[in-house]
């Protein structure tokens, strides 16, 4: 079955502060991630909405660790650190 994942994300400054939340079946875990605009541009540019980039960005971590694994609050550039190939792929994910 696959995960729901919702996010709700709010701008703070230079920032967005999203909360996402991913159900599979009666189970849930709740993250908080924070985007940087600077990085959200290098990464994808302006033309992809902060929010499909970080449901892009679950998808990915979801096709590599259950959602348990998936730290519970921390900075979108983390997922570059456990997994060198993110960037690269969330790109294509996102089309570009």
């Amino acid at each position: 079955m696959a995960a729901k994942i919702t996010i709700e994300a709010q701008q703070k400054g230079d920032a967005w502060e999203c909360r996402v939340t991913v159900a599979e079946g009666k189970s849930q875990t709740i993250h908080t991630v924070t985007v940087e605009r600077t990085y959200r541009d290098k990464l994808v540019g302006t033309e992809v909405p902060v929010e499909q980039l970080v449901r892009k960005s679950f998808e990915f971590l979801l096709a590599r660790e259950p959602k348990e694994s998936i730290l519970r609050s921390f900075s979108l550039p983390v997922i570059g650190r456990y997994f060198p190939e993110y960037e690269k792929e969330i790109r294509r994910a996102c089309g570009l």
